[in-house]
């Protein structure tokens, strides 16, 4: 048990960092003007925007059937719409989000806009 819990985490913590070193940004998709301005799906930014995270010794496990085990440092999701200039320093250290069991979530998200 303790060495498929290590294994896990280490398959995680792997995973979570050839993520975050891939290329991506920022996408507007679905936007419609004409829906009052709001972010169908997607973000919007008018503005500045400023992102500063870190992210030390995180870990996200889920193990189960229809587990979700993530975590999330300083981002901007979907259905948003942000009006100025906008900053986030977010730093997260030794944090761990484990769901086990079935149809379980667990999630940390430090310095996160928006919904799921």
């Amino acid at each position: 048990m303790k060495k498929s819990l290590i294994l896990g985490m280490s398959l995680a913590l792997a995973s979570g960092v050839a993520f975050a070193q891939s290329q991506g940004g920022v996408k507007g998709y679905g936007y419609d003007s004409k829906s009052q301005g709001s972010a169908k799906g997607g973000v919007q930014i008018q503005g500045n925007t400023q992102i500063n995270a870190t992210a030390t010794n995180t870990n996200a496990v889920a193990t189960g059937q229809g587990n979700t085990a993530k975590n999330a440092v300083g981002g901007i999701r979907g259905d948003t719409q942000i009006q100025g200039n906008t900053k986030i320093n977010a730093s997260a250290k030794n944090t761990s989000a484990v769901a086990s069991g079935k149809g379980n979530t667990a999630e940390n998200a430090v310095g996160v806009i928006g919904g799921k």
